[in-house]
């Protein structure tokens, strides 16, 4: 889109196009939201010992992520209520993503539902879970994925109860008339836009999400279904290796956007240990934080597979609907190129462990 250079311009833009309450909604983290400020600053702490002298007339951000080819390494993160930044809400957003040749996870809490989004876009889907009080409500959602075409599962695991978030405390968070959350009206799940004290979301959570979720649990989701199971919120090698253990075939290292819990370790911290835990068994993926190609290909350089990408989508949605987000992806892509050439890596197999120094 023109007049937008950077991811952080489209934020400015989006703060002024949004109600109070979704940006806040959409920014926020838990807490003094120190870890959604380390997560940031993290990246920014690491250092690229770039090669020189390196032949980078032709360069490829292009690469496979579970078997699915993409024009980069930078999937879309599951991220609630796109309604909140436009109109056509997930299904804008998918296109966008599919334009830019990437990977669209769909978030159980979306406002448009399982089956709209895939009829809205002919790009590669993938849907995140939780696992509900009612697995029968869990069960319903994995057989709708699966008719509807998507390609994997992301179960989130990082929200066994809702970290507290100030800013939608302040605001009362709910969804404005005439918005619920599309996917749970089967289930009489769908209305967060009740007259509950403080924050609606935190009142749906706390009321029917399951806080006795176990390894067990991670079993059972994948003896539902032959999809593969992404395993989203690890901070720890030992957590990563038992994801693996009962079913994962992907980790995505993961604080929740510094939304669960705060001074949880940044993802840029935690990714080391995590990949060396998986030795390769496993795709591993990064989020939290990430705004600049130099820190893309910081993450690739630890041994991410890919990075996820939230909070800048949803600006470039609010801001140009599915252009800004096909906007948005496309500024990072050429980014990761720009810094891929600076440090003499041409492709993705070329960005390794000793362009950040070990």
């Amino acid at each position: 889109m023109a007049g937008y250079r950077t991811l952080m311009e489209y934020e400015a833009a989006a703060r002024d196009s949004l109600s109070e309450m979704a940006y806040a909604y959409y920014a926020g983290g838990a807490r003094d939201e120190v870890t959604l400020r380390a997560n940031r600053d993290a990246w920014s702490s690491i250092w690229l010992h770039y090669r020189t002298l390196v032949d980078v007339s032709q360069r490829t951000s292009q690469t496979t992520l579970l078997g699915i080819p993409v024009e980069s390494p930078i999937i879309c993160a599951p991220m609630a209520f796109h309604r909140l930044a436009h109109d056509a809400g997930e299904m804008a957003t998918a296109r966008g993503v599919s334009a830019a040749g990437s990977i669209f996870t769909l978030s159980t809490l979306s406002t448009v539902s399982i089956e709209n989004v895939a009829e809205s876009t002919s790009g590669p889907l993938w849907f995140q879970v939780y696992v509900y009080k009612d697995r029968a409500v869990t069960v319903d959602l994995v057989r709708r994925a699966e008719s509807a075409g998507y390609q994997a599962l992301v179960l989130t695991v990082d929200a066994a109860e809702i970290g507290t978030r100030e800013r939608d405390h302040h605001a009362r968070f709910r969804l404005p008339k005439g918005m619920r959350a599309a996917n749970l009206e089967r289930a009489g799940f769908d209305d967060l836009g009740s007259d509950a004290e403080g924050s609606a979301l935190n009142t749906y959570v706390r009321e029917l999400l399951d806080s006795s979720l176990t390894w067990a649990d991670v079993d059972w989701l994948a003896s539902l279904t032959t999809l593969p199971i992404i395993v989203k919120g690890i901070v720890r090698g030992d957590d990563a290796c038992r994801a693996i253990d009962h079913g994962a075939q992907a980790v995505v290292v993961s604080n929740h956007g510094g939304r669960q819990l705060d001074t949880a370790v940044p993802t840029a911290l935690a990714l080391p240990s995590v990949v060396a835990a998986v030795r390769g068994r496993a795709e591993v993926y990064v989020d939290g934080g990430l705004r600049r190609g130099t820190d893309l290909i910081k993450a690739l350089a630890m041994g991410a597979n890919a990075v996820l990408i939230g909070r800048p989508i949803l600006w470039g949605l609010a801001v140009s609907g599915e252009g800004g987000v096909h906007h948005v992806l496309e500024l990072l892509r050429l980014e990761l190129l720009e810094a891929m050439a600076l440090c003499g890596a041409p492709t993705i197999d070329d960005v390794t462990l000793d362009l950040v120094g070990s």
